[in-house]
């Protein structure tokens, strides 16, 4: 017996005021709305109508079932049309992840432009380092960068690939030389940062012929924070591979400068992560379609930005302290900054 069923059917009989009309509004027959009530008394072990063959008038149980039920169902629709809603209009609370690094520097911006558009949807932002169980712990985004995913029965969409690259100050360089191969990397002091998206102590890196290299070895300093290695590199105590984004500043100022600007290390790819595909929530959807959107852009902006601050005849200025700078044009000056402000517009 289908109880909800059941109660619709009295409620339409006691509106209608009519057995008959009430089976017309429900496409059912007469006997079938008359079963119906009577399946209700039935399990409830109370008269809901008195009826005769002239009239039919409600039992005080019968009158107080029936608000019940109006209460009831109203509640049910309500519950319906807000669900049907969600899949159709981004509103409510987006629950996001964010690797620290990408996170940060990412996401963010890009959650503050989707709010421009669709101001109903709040966004919870968990930036970490470890990724969460996304289901076990309620979030509707992921946001992971990795070189590649593990199985899971998480939907992915791929959002384009990143990489990090070599840095150090103009005075470590001018102290310590410049390196022109990756093989020349096991002279100099290595700095590491331990990311959970990365191989524990090994630089994989990508060359302009497609060879790869690997360099591992014992480092005098390893954080798991790219602003803080940022700080490390900047303050001389060594080499260090850094995310483009927090290496443009000190790049464009002079205070970092880039180690073996034609090799990159390993690429790593930027993926949207989320439960199912089947009834995606509209807040959900149109965020993920977003990030597909917005994503390449900005990675296209940021190797812009990158390109400019390369200067292949860059060289360390001999007198630069542990905080010099080096000797540039004003004229590529200028460039760096105003690439580095459109950036700053893009994000």
């Amino acid at each position: 017996m289908d109880t909800l069923r059941n109660m619709r059917v009295f409620v339409r009989v006691v509106e209608s005021g009519s057995f008959t009309r009430a089976a017309a509004s429900e496409t059912m027959t007469t006997a079938q709305v008359s079963r119906a009530v009577t399946d209700l008394e039935s399990r409830l072990r109370t008269r809901l109508l008195n009826r005769t063959t002239r009239r039919m008038s409600l039992t005080e149980a019968g009158e107080r079932y029936f608000q019940s039920c109006k209460r009831i169902l109203a509640d049910i629709e309500q519950a319906e049309a807000e669900a049907a809603a969600a899949h159709a209009n981004p509103a409510g609370k987006l629950r996001v992840y964010g690797g620290t690094s990408f996170g940060q520097h990412y996401v963010m911006p890009l959650i503050a432009r989707y709010q421009q558009h669709l101001p109903e949807v709040s966004v919870d932002l968990t930036i970490a380092q470890q990724m969460p169980d996304i289901i076990e712990e309620g979030f509707d985004v992921a946001v992971v960068v990795a070189a590649e995913l593990e199985d899971s029965a998480l939907i992915s969409q791929h959002l384009g690939s990143t990489a990090a690259i070599l840095c150090a100050s103009p005075a470590y360089l001018h102290t310590r030389g410049e390196p022109q191969s990756f093989d020349d990397l096991e002279a100099h002091t290595c700095l590491h940062l331990t990311d959970a998206s990365l191989p524990a102590g090994q630089w994989v890196s990508e060359g302009p012929l497609g060879e790869t290299f690997r360099h591992t070895g014992v480092t005098p300093f390893q954080v798991n924070n790219p602003e803080a290695l940022a700080l490390a590199i900047r303050e001389g105590m060594g080499i260090g591979p850094l995310p483009v984004p927090v290496a443009l500043p000190g790049l464009a100022d002079g205070t970092l400068v880039r180690v073996l600007p034609t090799h990159t290390l390993q690429k790593l790819n930027i993926y949207a992560l989320y439960a199912s595909r089947r009834y995606l929530d509209a807040k959900i959807r149109t965020f993920v379609e977003f990030l597909r959107e917005k994503v390449p852009l900005v990675l296209a902006e940021q190797e812009a930005a990158l390109a400019t601050c390369d200067d292949p005849l860059r060289e360390v200025d001999a007198h630069a302290g542990p905080r010099g700078t080096r000797a540039r044009s004003g004229r590529s000056r200028g460039h760096n900054t105003h690439d580095l402000e459109r950036l700053r517009l893009v994000n």
